[in-house]
């Protein structure tokens, strides 16, 4: 194996542990259906639902493997959750991607001319995570997610 074969290796190794799936969301209009339907039909184990007063949401999310899946109800029809349902109705949501430095990853999707929802990161549950606009991704919703745990490590 040539020393370039050897380093292409290397870095694809390294970009496969930079970026991971972290969960799948999927928007809902009836939160208990929903969860009935993934737990009962499919046995896959759901945490709390929980109340996103700041985004007008209630979610929950499912265990799959390493990755989640995200059920997400929109609790104010002025949201933009609920302003997606009413045009799209119930379905996929976002893609989220887990990532080791957000501010990095914004910052080059920034510098190459992307569009993101969020110039900042927002934080809650010991996450910080930003959206970037589905014009700069071929029309899926991505959310980064850095976990700050990982960050004391």
């Amino acid at each position: 194996m040539t020393l370039r074969a050897k380093r292409l290796i290397i870095t694809k190794a390294r970009l496969m542990t930079d970026i991971n799936l972290n969960h799948l969301a999927i928007v809902v209009d009836d939160l208990d259906a929903a969860l009935r339907f993934w737990r009962e039909g499919l046995g896959l184990a759901a945490g709390a639902v929980q109340s996103l007063p700041a985004e007008a949401v209630d979610i929950a999310f499912l265990e799959l493997g390493n990755a989640h899946i995200e059920l997400v109800k929109p609790t104010s029809s002025d949201s933009g959750v609920a302003k997606y349902l009413a045009q799209r109705g119930p379905g996929l949501h976002h893609l989220c991607l887990e990532v080791s430095d957000l501010a990095a990853k914004l910052k080059a999707l920034r510098d190459n001319g992307y569009e993101l929802i969020n110039d900042e990161p927002r934080e809650r549950d010991g996450r910080r995570y930003a959206f970037v606009h589905p014009k700069s991704t071929g029309g899926v919703l991505l959310e980064l997610y850095e976990c700050l745990d990982s960050l004391s490590d």
